[in-house]
C-alpha cells in the first residue's frame, strides 16, 4: 500500500532520511486517537444539571471538574482530534481512499475549530456567571440564556457536532477501504464518534463509554496502521 511516507523521487539518502523521520511523527501521531477517545470519555464522566435547576447548575459550573474537563479534555481534545487525523491521512493519502481520506481530514480540522469555541464559551462564560448568581447577583438566568446558551451558541454548536458525525463517517469510510484489515477499524470510528455526540443529546449516561470504546478501537488501529504500510 503505497502512501506520503514512501517518496523515493528525492534524492536517496535525503528522502530516506526525511522520510524516517516523517513516519515516526505520524506513527506517534496515531496515539492522539486513542488518547482523544479516552479524554471524550472522561470529560462526559459528569454532566451538569439542567439550567432549569440554576442553583444546581451554578454549582456544578463553578467547580474545578467541570474547568478541567473543558480546559484539559474538550479543547486539548479538539486538537488531540486533528493531529489524529493528520496523522492518519498520512498514511492514506496515496492508498486507494486518498480522497476520502482528506476530505475526512479537511472535516474534522473545520470541525474541530468550531467545537473548540463552543468549549471556549462554556470555559469562560459561564464559571463567572454561576459565581455571580450564587453571590447573589440577580438577573444571571436570564444573561446565562442570552451569553452562554444564546442562539450563536446553539446555531454553531449543532452545526459543529452534525460536521462531527459527518467527518468521523467520511474518516472512518477511508480507514475502511485502504485495506480489509482495517475495515473494523475504519467501522468503529465511523460508528462511535458519530455515537458519543448523539448520546450526548439522547443517552447521557452512555456517552463517557462511547469515549472509551474509541480510545479502544483506535488504539489497535495506530498499531497496526504502520505496520500495514511498509
Amino acid at each position: 500500500m503505497p502512501t506520503l511516507l514512501n517518496d523515493t523521487n528525492a534524492h536517496p539518502a535525503h528522502a530516506t532520511a526525511s522520510s524516517s523521520r516523517a513516519r515516526r511523527a505520524a506513527r506517534a501521531g496515531l496515539w492522539a486517537l486513542p488518547a482523544y477517545g479516552l479524554l471524550l470519555g472522561l470529560s462526559t464522566w459528569t454532566h451538569q444539571p439542567p439550567i432549569d435547576d440554576f442553583d444546581a447548575y451554578a454549582r456544578y459550573i463553578t467547580t474545578d471538574v467541570f474547568l478541567i474537563s473543558h480546559l484539559g479534555a474538550s479543547i486539548f481534545g479538539a486538537a488531540l482530534a486533528v493531529l489524529g487525523a493528520v496523522a492518519v491521512t498520512a498514511f492514506l493519502a496515496h492508498g486507494r481512499a486518498a480522497r476520502t481520506a482528506v476530505a475526512g481530514l479537511v472535516l474534522t480540522t473545520i470541525t474541530n475549530v468550531f467545537l473548540a469555541s463552543t468549549f471556549g464559551s462554556a470555559t469562560f462564560v459561564q464559571p463567572g456567571i454561576g459565581r455571580a448568581h450564587l453571590a447573589g447577583t440577580p438577573g444571571m438566568p436570564a444573561l446565562n440564556a442570552d451569553t452562554a446558551y444564546g442562539p450563536a451558541f446553539f446555531v454553531v454548536a449543532l452545526i459543529a457536532t452534525s460536521f462531527l458525525i459527518v467527518s468521523a463517517i467520511v474518516l472512518g469510510t477511508a480507514i475502511a477501504r485502504t485495506d480489509r484489515r482495517l475495515r473494523w477499524h475504519g467501522i468503529a470510528y465511523a460508528v462511535l464518534l458519530p455515537a458519543f455526540a448523539i448520546t450526548g443529546f439522547a443517552l447521557q449516561s452512555a456517552q463517557p463509554w462511547t469515549g472509551f470504546a474509541l480510545a479502544a478501537a483506535t488504539a489497535p488501529l495506530a498499531v497496526r496502521l504502520p505496520r500495514l504500510s511498509r
